[in-house]
């Protein structure tokens, strides 16, 4: 073991003593390295932290859930609109059967959703969301509140006019969320008392819900103002703890059918739309960019290789009196191998260490710019190093095992 370790400190010694010694040459020749680690890591971290943002949005809207509605989720120019358009939408009695049906379901909330203005004394916003929704919404959501509370059960049954309200509504309208909490908003000419403040949630991939530009009301209350039918109802169904969402789709599938007398030959007319599958939609585009990255890494790692093996190569010829003299006082053919592989390493780890400094200082910039962090997990770095070491050992081994197999009278000859 301290023959070891002994070798690892005399080959770094060396290495580092390399790159003092000839400073242009050895930066050149570890540009390769040093680049490709940018690339691949740059990549790797960036779609790494998108997909973490695009988890947590998901989950934001909510977790192995399911959304029953006319529409199909999704786009894109060959849409079908058509198909849809004519469907029926989901109602409040079909909510309360599948709760009563469903043995996979959870936390269940119908809901519905208005834009319309919202005012406070002479300041007015536009095109704000209300939603009217019932008491299981926020389990569904994962919905907290900065200040204040969120509506109780006692104010969904009332149907009182009682809302929460979204933390840029507040800001806006009352200089903060501090200053919301037991005021009156005005909704279309509609006084509601506020109870409590969403915490702030930020951009979001899902798009779904843009809750700090919102209003969150019971649903009782939302109904006496505007015909629900109208303002593009859904059903938000969650599964228990422990159920697949493929086993609940497939469960409320047969349960919608019952409730809207469909005969086995009709085709649905409504969609059970799971919101996981939007993040497994986009592992395929993630898998292309990360292949991209890995092409353009691999081409630099190549130049890098054979930069490091010509700095390898100059070392073994500088260096063969001393190897000889090694190989006379006892040095094994092995060790001297493990040397310069070592050596070799190091040298690729120094290249990799800078590649990922730039790395660092780009995942800086591109946090203040993005809706989202950057953030280089561990083992993303693990993965550098073992990639400069896996590179160091391809580039050396050559030049390491002429070293060793040097004749020790010729090595020292040589001048």
């Amino acid at each position: 073991m301290i023959k070891l370790l002994n070798i690892l400190w005399n080959s770094f010694k060396l290495a580092f003593g390399e790159l003092r010694a000839n400073k242009l040459r050895t930066f050149l020749s570890l540009l390769g390295v040093t680049f490709g680690i940018f690339c691949i890591i740059g990549v790797l971290a960036t779609v790494d932290s998108l997909k973490r943002k695009v988890q947590g949005d998901i989950k934001q809207v909510g977790s192995n859930s399911i959304y029953l509605d006319k529409w199909e989720y999704g786009g894109g120019e060959n849409y079908p609109w058509w198909k849809y358009i004519n469907r029926p939408v989901p109602k409040i009695e079909e909510m309360k059967f599948i709760k009563e049906k469903s043995q996979l379901t959870g936390n269940i909330a119908f809901l519905c959703r208005q834009s319309g203005n919202v005012s406070y004394l002479d300041n007015i916003l536009s095109n704000i969301n209300i939603f009217g929704t019932t008491e299981d919404f926020s389990k569904i959501q994962s919905l907290e509140t900065q200040t204040g509370r969120y509506l109780s059960d006692g104010e969904f049954t009332r149907g009182t006019p009682s809302a929460v309200i979204g933390n840029e509504v507040a800001i806006q309208l009352y200089g903060g969320a501090l200053y919301a909490v037991g005021k009156e908003i005005t909704f279309n000419g509609h006084k509601l008392e506020i109870t409590g403040v969403i915490k702030k949630q930020g951009q979001s991939f899902a798009n779904i819900f843009d809750f700090d530009n919102a209003i969150v009301t019971p649903y009782n209350y939302f109904a006496s103002l505007f015909q629900p039918n109208k303002t593009n109802p859904s059903i938000l169904i969650q599964g228990r703890e422990g159920v697949a969402t493929k086993a609940l789709q497939d469960e409320l599938k047969g349960v919608v059918r019952q409730i809207r007398r469909l005969s086995p030959l009709q085709d649905d007319n409504f969609s059970l739309n799971d919101i996981s599958s939007f993040s497994d939609n986009l592992e395929g585009l993630f898998s292309k960019i990360n292949l991209g990255g890995w092409a353009i890494a691999g081409l630099s790692l190549i130049v890098g290789a054979f930069g490091v093996a010509n700095i390898m190569f100059v070392t073994v010829r500088e260096r063969t009196s001393q190897i000889g003299l090694k190989k006379a006082i006892g040095a094994k053919s092995r060790t001297i191998l493990t040397e310069f592989l070592i050596e070799s390493a190091f040298l690729c780890i120094i290249g990799g260490l800078i590649g990922l400094f730039f790395v660092w200082i780009l995942a800086t910039v591109l946090s203040g710019v993005l809706p989202f962090p950057i953030f280089i997990a561990p083992s993303i770095v693990a993965l550098a190093l073992s990639i400069c070491v896996a590179l160091g050992i391809l580039s050396g081994i050559i030049p390491a095992s002429i070293a060793a197999k040097m004749d020790p009278v010729v090595a020292i000859r040589t001048k």
